[in-house]
Formats: structure tokens, sequence, C-alpha cells
């Protein structure tokens, strides 16, 4: 009886001797109680079956198995589907396997399936006996989220976070809360950038311009100051998690939609593509797929321009981050597949991310002489509530110290952190409980916008940073932090990161950085 998981201890009891004629049945090893169904998965310890009473998971080591669906325990083969984002699943996770398999002295082989399906096989080197297929399939948000709930992958990629309905779903059909501390992980950062024709002499837009490009309201390039010709809007498949993504970040927030007569493109490359062939175009790709295209930085009519290069986008500055998802089902995974979901945190798998064209998340220390236009811009940019004496006792508090790239910031007209900002949370926990930071100094420094009195700012700012900091502590699991010192401290609207003007310029401002001496 002990070999039946306490989820469906109960319901194992209340079988009454029927037999419901599926693919296995599982029977304990003393006889007394057996259980049938469609076996969902094995990972090489447990049985995971679909029930009358619901999907149970059962240990493989206290019961007997008969059936056709009955897997062969001497030749188990860990197999995962990955379903989802070309961006992700094409390059960056193969990548990411590939140095997994080196490091554990695997053999590595692709076998193409379809045009976007690929299956990566893992063996053993002395054996040449395979020991995990991981298959990627290569579709959109919509479908990779679908493919989940119908059992058809088992992990999601996604260039955007999940829906609301998607998430209901997903908990209702027993594979636990989405977005709860082990439903997603962050894999890697990219970012929504612009992108013209190299032979188009723009080099920067602001946010209000792009999106009215975009939407079609600036039809004409003479409306920027360019030669007198219609402009091409191209855009991604509003199906795929970066197309939608684009659309939450820039046309959403204006209540607008794609102008009539878009070009859309199934992927980032054939964007780039046919964008970089036409001078009169415009396109909104991924900051890793930009190919020939020309990228354009983000402006502010205060005199800001944030590109999007790795260290904006690692910290967030960037205003149109775009960090890579992989949403993890609550079920259990064979050991070799829970091996290669632990090593995309080692330090390790974050060179591989930045080898392969992508952003990766190990913490950088960023003194203060690296950050000249920040500060520059904190002076120009100064409010007439600011005065010479807060830039001053700023600069002072800071100058001994090094940022950490680790940034957080707030979804839109909300206190709660954004996607980026609650993985952040958890990393540094884990940072902080691995001894990292032992004997150090980190400060949680809180900024704001300058919408109100600069004073209530201040307040404001330091109330941020001192939340993120108490969610920091609560979310690592030791209880003993007395070998580093967390302070927090706050200093308003004195270093702007974007104009205010604009609702997402004052979204970037709203921030709590860290320092750490």
């Amino acid at each position: 009886m002990t070999a039946f998981r306490a989820a469906g201890f109960a319901a194992l009891f209340l079988w009454a001797g029927c037999v419901w004629a599926q693919d296995v049945t599982l029977t304990s090893r003393d006889g007394n109680v057996e259980i049938s169904g469609d076996l969902l998965g094995f990972d090489g310890e447990f049985y995971r079956v679909d029930t009358i009473y619901g999907e149970l998971t059962v240990d493989g080591s206290g019961v007997l198995c008969e059936g056709p669906g009955c897997p062969d325990l001497e030749a188990f083969v860990a197999k995962v589907t990955f379903s989802g984002a070309p961006t992700v699943g094409r390059v960056l996770m193969p990548a990411l396997l590939e140095a997994f398999a080196i490091r554990n002295d695997y053999a590595l082989r692709r076998e193409s399936i379809s045009e976007n399906t690929s299956v990566y096989r893992m063996s053993d080197r002395e054996t040449e006996r395979d020991v995990g297929a991981f298959t990627f399939r290569l579709t959109n948000a919509d479908e990779a989220f679908a493919d989940l709930l119908s059992d058809q992958a088992d992990m999601v990629m996604t260039l955007r976070e999940v829906r609301e309905e998607e998430r209901v779903r997903a908990e209702e059909a027993g594979l636990g809360d989405l977005t709860g501390r082990n439903g997603s992980r962050v894999v890697a950062l990219d970012a929504l950038v612009p992108v013209v024709a190299p032979s188009n002499p723009l080099t920067e837009l602001t946010v209000p311009q792009l999106t009215q490009l975009l939407s079609g309201e600036i039809d004409n390039w003479a409306l920027l100051g360019g030669v007198d010709a219609p402009v091409a809007v191209h855009a991604l498949a509003p199906s795929s998690g970066l197309g939608q993504a684009m659309h939450d970040v820039l046309l959403e927030p204006a209540d607008a939609d794609l102008v009539e007569g878009v070009v859309l493109h199934p992927g980032g490359p054939d964007l780039a593509r046919a964008v970089a062939l036409d001078p009169f175009a415009i396109g909104v790709t991924s900051r890793s797929e930009t190919g020939n295209a020309w990228e354009l930085g983000i402006a502010g009519e205060c005199g800001f321009t944030l590109r999007a290069n790795r260290r904006g986008v690692k910290t967030e500055d960037y205003p149109m981050t775009s960090p890579m998802f992989l949403y993890i089902p609550a079920r259990r995974f064979p050991k070799l597949v829970r091996e290669f979901l632990s090593y995309l945190r080692d330090p390790s798998a974050q060179l591989v991310i930045r080898r392969a064209g992508y952003v990766d998340q190990a913490p950088e220390e960023i003194a203060v002489h690296q950050q000249g236009d920040r500060f520059a811009n904190a002076i120009a940019q100064a409010g007439a509530e600011t005065s010479l004496e807060d830039l001053q006792k700023m600069v002072s508090f800071l100058t001994p110290l090094k940022r950490l790239s680790t940034t957080f910031r707030f979804e839109a007209g909300s206190v709660r952190l954004d996607a980026q900002s609650r993985f952040n949370v958890q990393q540094l926990a884990g940072a902080l409980e691995s001894g990292l930071y032992d004997e150090r100094r980190l400060v949680f420094v809180g900024f704001s916008d300058s919408e109100g009195s600069a004073e209530v700012n201040a307040r404001i700012s330091k109330r941020r940073a001192e939340a993120v900091r108490q969610a920091v502590v609560d979310a690592a699991e030791t209880d003993d932090l007395s070998r580093v010192s967390l302070e927090a401290e706050a200093f308003g609207e004195a270093m702007p990161m974007a104009c205010d003007e604009t609702s997402w310029g004052r979204q970037v401002n709203r921030r709590v950085e860290v320092w750490v001496r």
C-alpha cells in the first residue's frame, strides 16, 4: 500500500474490483490493491496513470505492471517533449542540451522528425544505449499551451507570460499553478527591438512614435522627417509569443491594433530579412534575430536614448525586455530531465546562453565609473525638487558600492513585481543561501518616477526597497542570513532611467536596484 502516493491513497481504497480496460494495470506486490488506466508517463521510478479517480502517481518499486503500455524497466529512456517558441527551441535549448551532454559524458545526436519537430537522443558513450530523448516542437505560444493541456507536451517554451485562462485550465487539469514558484522559469533574456533597413536614415524612435507606426496613425516617413514614402509595417504573427508580447507592450496600452495590410511573418529571421530589403519598412522583432536589419534606439523627449545592449537588457533598463520562459507543470519528471533542469541554473549554463546570442542572468557587479551616463543623466534631468544636496548624498552613498545587474521592476499600474523580477527574487535568494555574498553588504536601493512630490516619492521608493528586501529574505529557505548585511535605502526620483512624459518611461524609473560592497 505504501507504493501509492498520498494524493491517490484514499481513492485506491475506493476501488471495488472493477477493471477499466486501458493500457496498464498496476498491482501491489501483496496483491491486495490494483488499479488500471492510461499510462501517461514513467520516469524510471514512478508511473503516472490517468484513472477513473484522476491522475495518480505510483511508486514503481511497490507494484507490478501488466498490459501493453508497460515500459521495459531495463531499457528505460527518459523522454520529455518541449513545445513552443522557435526562438527558444531552435538554438538556445539545443545549445544548452549539448553542453549538458558534454558535461555528463553523454553522446548527443539530432533526428529531424518533420520541419518543425526534432528529437535529440542522448546515449551512454560506453554502452551506446539511449538514456534520453528530448523532443522539441517548434510551434507558437497558443499551440504550446494547448499541447501541454492535451498531454502532447511536457513543458512550454514561450516569450510571453501564461494567460489567465491558460493558468486556470492548467490548474483544473492538475498541472499546478504555472505562475507559482516552481511553475515557471526564466531561461534567458531577449528584447523587443524596432528594426528598419540599413538604408533608412532613422536611428531612434520614441515609444509613442513606434506605436503610431505599427497602428498606421503615422503612415508616411515624411511625418518623421524622412522621405515622402508610405510606411510598410511588418510584424510577427499574432499567434506567436513574441507577436503577443509586442501587442501587450506597445499596442494594448495605447488601445491600438496593427494597421490593416500589415505584412505578417512566422518568425523573427523572416521578418528581419524582409525589412532589411525594403528601405520603407519597419518591424519589431527579437534582439537575437535582427539579421541584417538596423536596430533603432528607444528615445524620449527629455534626451534619453536606450538601446538593447546586453547590460541594458539584463538590468531591464531597456524598456522592452522579453524574458524567455519555460513553463513546468507540477509533475514528476525522469531523473535525467530533472538534472537538465537543474543544470539550467548552473553558472556554466549562463556562459552557453551568452555564446548562443542571448542575454544570460549571471549577476554582474558594475562599478560607479562604468555608469557615467546614468549619473550624468541624473544631473541633467534632475527635477526642481531634486537639489544638488540630494544628488551629492546619492553619489556619496553609492560610490563605494557596485551595482548588481539584478534589478527589480513592477508590473504596469501595480505593486506586483514583473515576471523577470519574481524570478530574480528566487535567484538572489538562492545566491544568499549558497554563501555567495557572505561577509558582504547588500543594499536594496529604491527609485521612483517624478510624478507627485519628491518627498512622497522618496517614501514610496523606500517602501518598495524594503518590500523587495523582505521578499528575498522570505524566499531564502535558510533561516540564517546573519553572514550577510541586507539593507534598504531610497533616493526617489534622483536617478531617472527614462523620460517621465510617457507611462512606459515612468514604469522604467520605478525600480529597486541592488548594490553590493
